[in-house]
């Protein structure tokens, strides 16, 4: 399958890995003070905004590799376009690779904390990655996000 992505989308990558007779999924639940204490609908694939002139499954390798600090390379499988409540479309892909959650490291981002206090604190853009069997990551993704769950089931479904 191709995807077709335009410029105003997102691009993320579903990272899973095989293990026997189930699929886990690398979710990441978001940092900074609004996901503080958030966590079952909180969880996330590592995502983000398709730079101009970028080919969106580049810039979807490109955000997981910033959001998680990590090198990642290999064939990604195109699993299609969710659109997230708050209209986002965002274009994923599939990957499956073997990480450490331990050892990623997110980038960070700069918020005046409180608002209008004028401080500006740093924040990592990922507070915390962690592998979830698919069952237990449909609780936990973001409710918007869960069809992707679906679509990567569906995929290795057919791919046997």
């Amino acid at each position: 399958m191709t995807i077709v992505a335009h410029r105003s989308h997102s691009a993320g990558l579903l990272i899973y890995r095989r293990r026997t007779g189930r699929l886990d999924v690398l979710l990441a639940r978001p940092g900074g003070p609004w996901w503080r204490d958030r966590d079952a609908g909180a969880w996330q694939i590592p995502k983000g905004k398709i730079e101009p002139d970028e080919d969106p499954e580049a810039a979807a390798f490109r955000e997981a590799q910033e959001e998680l600090g990590v090198t990642l390379t290999g064939e990604a499988v195109a699993l299609g376009i969710i659109k997230q409540a708050g209209g986002k479309r965002v274009a994923v892909w599939a990957l499956e690779r073997e990480l450490d959650p331990a050892t990623l490291r997110s980038n960070d981002f700069e918020l005046e904390w409180p608002p209008k206090s004028g401080k500006i604190r740093t924040f990592p853009e990922i507070e915390e990655a962690r592998w979830f069997a698919l069952a237990e990551a449909r609780s936990m993704i973001l409710p918007s996000q869960r069809p992707l769950l679906d679509m990567l089931e569906n995929w290795a479904r057919s791919a046997r």
